[in-house]
């Protein structure tokens, strides 16, 4: 049999992420690179040049071209439009999160994706992590599960990226689309959050969305069923733009979840950890930090017999989550492989991150 031929992607949004992590992953997965869309005309050729291939600022371009198989969606923001828009034309979506910030949304991407038949994977790149399955199994073989807390230390942009030497951007991005796609956000977020303040709003689309989605999405992954009814507070009071931080506790049954999300603007790199406490031992979970491309995570398993303990500390391969989510999009593709990161687990995280929105609004 012939092996299948690679698949031809192109990746809409060329910022930071797309730059330093998407696109090497890309090749690295074995798939041709055909097109690189930005709105900003600068940003979209000059990455396209780097690879020898096409770039645009409109993503309907992309669409209309027979070439191209499969898109890759980096943008900012909610990605609820370009995924519709692209499973319309008949592509493979891989889309970055957050997918949709309601579940209206997620109802008509549901729609949209039926329609087309194609393969919608969502980028919830913690889920594939090499460690991730040997986590899980880690974690199922626990007895009496009393606590599960996630630790993030979240740094500003500058401490995570300066290693990766790049450009700014070039202020040349078309406004009124940014305008209105910003629009667009607001108005789905007063579907979700009604009584929502501008900053919280914010709030809700650029961090809960934007980053604590991770941890709902990884905990899922991890096989662990999630509260729908949480407390929350959000800390110091939110001013403007500047973020602040997440404190959330849920209980299921007899355990307790607890989320920890800090801004740490001056903190010097992304740091994440998954503890999970039962009776008969614990599992201690580091996640590789993005933005670097052979970062690796660490596992360690204890467990106790009596006055006896072992600890085990497991590493992989040298690479991470983005790369293993792309081949599995691949395997998909191509082989029609189900779909891990898909739209029930964002249904599930929808609910969660609302009900985590609605307890900070009260707090």
């Amino acid at each position: 049999m012939a092996a299948p031929q690679p698949i031809r992607i192109a990746i809409l949004g060329a910022g930071i992420i797309a730059q330093s992590i998407h696109i090497p992953s890309i090749l690295r997965a074995g798939m041709t690179l055909v097109a690189v869309c930005d709105l900003s005309p600068s940003r979209a050729h000059e990455v396209a040049a780097r690879y020898g291939v096409r770039g645009v600022t409109d993503p309907s371009d992309v669409f209309a071209d027979p070439e191209i198989a499969a898109v890759l969606i980096a943008t900012p923001g909610s990605h609820t439009e370009l995924t519709i828009a692209a499973l319309n034309a008949g592509k493979h979506v891989l889309a970055e999160k957050p997918l949709a910030l309601n579940l209206d949304e997620v109802d008509r991407i549901d729609a949209a994706q039926r329609a087309s038949g194609t393969v919608l994977q969502v980028g919830y790149m913690k889920m594939y992590d090499p460690l991730a399955r040997r986590a899980a199994d880690a974690i199922a073989q626990l007895t009496d599960i009393r606590l599960v807390r996630v630790t993030v230390s979240h740094p500003a942009d500058a401490p995570q990226i300066q290693h990766l030497r790049l450009k700014p951007p070039a202020n040349d991005a078309n406004q009124a689309e940014i305008a209105r796609a910003n629009a667009y956000e607001v108005d789905q977020t007063k579907l979700a959050l009604p009584d929502a303040t501008p900053e919280f709003g914010a709030y809700f689309r650029n961090i809960i969305h934007g980053s604590v989605i991770h941890e709902t999405s990884l905990l899922r992954g991890l096989g662990l069923e999630l509260p729908t009814t949480w407390s929350a507070d959000v800390f110091p009071k939110l001013v403007g733009n500047e973020p602040s931080s997440l404190l959330a506790v849920g209980t299921l049954n007899d355990t307790r979840f607890v989320i920890s999300w800090n801004w740490l603007p001056e903190y010097p790199e992304y740091d994440e950890e998954v503890k999970v406490l039962g009776s008969n031992g614990r599992v201690e979970y580091h996640l590789a930090k993005p933005y670097v491309l052979e970062e690796r995570s660490r596992l360690i398993v204890q467990r106790h017999d009596g006055q006896e303990r072992q600890d085990t500390t497991y590493t992989e391969i040298n690479e991470t989550g983005f790369l293993r989510q792309l081949l599995a999009f691949a395997d998909s593709v191509q082989n029609g492989t189900p779909v891990l990161a898909n739209l029930d687990g964002v249904r599930s995280d929808i609910t969660v991150l609302t009900a985590i929105a609605v307890a900070a609004q009260r707090a």
